[in-house]
Order: structure tokens, then sequence, then C-alpha cells
């Protein structure tokens, strides 16, 4: 690598926030993949397939970070593997089917509620404290989200029904934030060796599911658009963007990092209602400035 590009390299992975931003960026456009999927690719066969073609460019780029770094993995496997099962296989898989049954702009908005459970988690573990500002976020956090299950009607909580899809991706959003807190206490390994044993967990773990969806008879070919999909996902809100966001927690931390998952239902639900025509209601607009303005403003405030 020329002496100008490993400057480059070392200046932009030592800043988190262009990593953070791309990272949103990337995961915003998986929200539009995951819709567009939908009769091109099965959901197993998309999550599978793009872990399978990360572990290849892996293991042409990082092998040797791998190698290196294989004796410490190889003593937390375990730890890698309930990683890669939760963060990776469980979340992808719920996402993926979830996308079947809700919007995209449920979808993306829906993914914003991560903070606030990476916050209780944080406090449930490591007794973090959470003053009143950030107890404030995460309720207009909570309340954004109900506006999305009572479709802009907040008087009819008590008969507030969630679609199978909109359940799916708060589920998913549960099993992303266990895989954020776990981020805190990795094994000491290189960025790329620690996220290539991730990726080859996350195939394996997949696998099963796999079995599953091709023995229920779902399973079909990809067709153009679905190989189109599948190269996306693998290369940029697969492999990119977790190696920007393992680096990002190396930097600040997980709460922190996790708080820049609010700008992705801000990137995605623009994004649906742009590429994908949904229709972007009065809620929706309420629904995501309180999920993204409650938490970030609430951090903001809590730290000074």
């Amino acid at each position: 690598m020329p002496q100008f590009a490993r400057a480059f390299a070392q200046r932009f992975f030592a800043n988190p926030w262009p990593l953070l931003l791309l990272t949103c960026l990337f995961w915003a456009g998986n929200i539009v993949a995951a819709r567009t999927a939908i009769g091109e690719i099965s959901p197993m066969t998309l999550v599978t397939g793009r872990w399978l073609i990360t572990c290849g460019i892996l293991a042409l780029t990082a092998r040797r970070a791998f190698v290196a770094d294989l004796p410490v993995l190889r003593e937390r496997w375990l730890r890698v593997t309930l990683m890669a099962m939760a963060g990776y296989t469980t979340y992808h898989s719920l996402y993926y089917v979830s996308a079947h049954y809700t919007q995209g702009v449920n979808l993306s908005i829906l993914q914003g509620v991560t903070p606030v459970f990476v916050f209780f988690g944080a406090w449930a573990l490591w007794r973090t404290p959470v003053g009143p500002w950030q107890a404030l976020g995460c309720l207009l956090t909570l309340v954004g989200v109900s506006l999305i299950g009572t479709r802009g009607d907040l008087t009819a909580l008590a008969d507030m029904r969630f679609n199978v899809g909109d359940i799916g991706i708060l589920v998913a959003s549960v099993f992303y934030a266990c895989y954020s807190l776990a981020l805190r206490n990795r094994p000491k390994a290189s960025s790329f060796g620690f996220f290539f044993g991730l990726a080859i967990a996350a195939v394996v773990t997949s696998l099963p599911l796999l079995a599953w969806e091709i023995a229920s008879g779902v399973t079909f070919a990809p067709t153009k658009t679905g190989w189109i999909v599948l190269a996306y996902v693998a290369l940029f809100p697969t492999l990119l963007a977790q190696v920007f966001f393992i680096r990002s927690v190396e930097l600040i931390g997980p709460g922190r990092a996790t708080l820049f998952y609010n700008m992705t239902p801000a990137l995605g639900a623009m994004m649906a209602t742009v590429f994908l025509r949904e229709p972007f209601a009065l809620y929706h607009l309420g629904a995501l400035l309180l999920v993204i303005g409650g938490v970030t403003r609430a951090e903001r405030l809590g730290r000074k």
C-alpha cells in the first residue's frame, strides 16, 4: 500500500465520526435492500449468502490478521459465536423476514429503539448511571415507537396493535443491542481479525436456518435483482459497516456509538420514501423526530 494511502487509512480509522456516518448510510440502504429482496431472493439465502461473500473477501484481505488473532479467538470461541448468533444471524434473519410484513418506513423508524435497549442493558450489567435526561430521551423514543403502533393515535394505546413485521424488528433490535453491549468486552483482537471470526461464526450459525428454509420449500434461486441485492448487502451493510462500527466502539464506547444508530431511521425513512415510493404519513414524521431527537438530545444534555 502506498504511503499516502496508509496515512489516510490510519487517520480515517482514528476518527469515529466519518466511520459512524458511513455506517448509518450503509445500514439505511439495507432497509431498501430488504424490501427490494422480496420475491427476488429468499431471506435465509440472503443471510447466509451475505456472510459467505464477506468471508471470501476477508480471506483475501484479512487472513493474516485472522491467523495472528486466532489463539485469542479460539480461547473465547463461545463468546464470539454467541455474539455472531445474536447480532448477525438472528438480527438479520428477523430483519429480512419482517420486511415481508411491514413498510420500509416502519423498519427504519422502529430500529431507533435500539439505543434505549443499550441504555437499559448498560445499566443492568454495569450500573452505568442513567440520568434524568437519558430517562427523558428513552421515554420520548418509546412514545415515538408507540406512534407507529397506534398509527398516529396515542389515545388508542389500550388497543395498540403492532403487525408481525413491527414486532419482528423490535425483537431484532433487542438482539443487536445485546451484540453492541458485548462489544465492550470483546476479545482483544484486531478489528479485522475479530470481524473475520464473527463472519465465520455467522455462516455456521445461519446454516441450520437455511436448511429449515429449504426443507420448508420456500427457498428459490435468486433473480438478477436478487443477486444485486446480495452483492450490495454483502459489501456495504455487512463488510464495511460492521468493521466501521466495531472500530467506532473501540474509540468511543458502545453507548455513544450506538446513539449514531438514530441516524439510520432518518436516512432509511427518506430512502424508503424516495426509492420504494412508500407513503410517509404525518405520524411517521412525529415518530421519526421523537426517536432521533429524544435520545440524541438527552445524551448530549446528560453529558453536560
